[in-house]
């Protein structure tokens, strides 16, 4: 299963916990419909990055995708795909992947390895931005998820697997450049799930590491030192979390509560104590937050 099937599975099950608010959800997942076809960024314009956690919160709630519009609204990006660096054209092509095949542009494929291959790094990795030219553990998981939506074997797996164990920090946390001291905790989930999806059995105390990371109050926090929990970094170890032996209802409770505190009214979540403002990413990730707990 891709990463993308693998998330969207359990945001799935958010609705279980989240009763009759689920309806104030989906009304903000689709005020976020721009008219363009894309969804909207927090400035409320049109974004390739925001319209993924919009499709994908459309499907996970179980709402009729407006697929003519979003086809049209992909279809204006496609001319643009020599231009996009190596994130944007991920999400282009996670996009599409929503969407039936039959409206795939005929040379979506070819197009996106294309220009996937220019991101190339020697090690075998990828970078993100067309100024650079050396890899990182987040080029890597977003060249993966690609490949995976696009219906393409990357290659040179081996090579991959060298360059994210390489990303192993001092503390036992992975972090985008080599020899870092400290990890980041979507950056050592991200890990995680590329080793399961590369072949490869490794953890190198992943577990203890992301566990190490709660706040006492529940929720995670990014890194070590940092003493605020925020919704990105709750989402990503609890999805890294359930693919290890770890107990999900041993911190259940604690990161309901976490997550409560980031809920609103008006039918998102914000993205830490200190922000206000709602986006489809972050209520997204709450999403697949409330997903994984709802089993306990």
């Amino acid at each position: 299963m891709s990463l993308r099937l693998e998330m969207l599975q359990v945001a799935r099950l958010a609705p279980k916990l989240l009763g009759d608010s689920t309806d104030l959800v989906a009304d903000f997942f689709r005020s976020q419909h721009h008219s363009s076809g894309g969804f909207c960024d927090r400035e409320g314009k049109p974004d390739l990055y925001y319209s993924t956690f919009g499709i994908a919160g459309y499907v996970a709630l179980q709402l009729p995708l407006p697929i003519e519009s979003i086809a049209g609204y992909l279809r204006s990006q496609h001319d643009r795909i020599d231009e996009l660096n190596l994130v944007d054209l991920s999400c282009l092509a996670r996009c599409w992947a929503f969407l039936p095949k039959p409206l795939w542009p005929e040379d979506l494929q070819a197009k996106t390895i294309a220009r996937m291959e220019r991101f190339r790094a020697e090690d075998g990795g990828f970078f993100t931005e067309p100024s650079e030219n050396h890899s990182s553990l987040y080029g890597c998981f977003v060249a993966v998820g690609l490949a995976q939506d696009i219906g393409h074997l990357l290659g040179r797996e081996s090579e991959m697997l060298k360059c994210i164990q390489g990303r192993l920090s001092q503390d036992g946390g992975y972090s985008n450049s080599p020899d870092l001291p400290f990890g980041l905790v979507p950056t050592t989930a991200a890990a995680a799930s590329l080793f399961r999806h590369l072949g490869s059995h490794e953890t190198n105390g992943v577990r203890d590491w992301l566990l190490a990371q709660m706040h006492q109050d529940g929720g995670f926090c990014v890194g070590p030192g940092i003493v605020m929990p925020d919704l990105l970094s709750t989402a990503t170890a609890l999805h890294a979390l359930s693919t290890t032996s770890f107990d999900l209802g041993l911190i259940a409770e604690k990161n309901l509560d976490y997550l409560d505190t980031l809920w609103t009214a008006r039918g998102g979540f914000v993205g830490s104590w200190e922000d206000d403002a709602l986006d489809i990413e972050y209520t997204y990730y709450g999403l697949l937050s409330l997903g994984h707990l709802s089993f306990w």
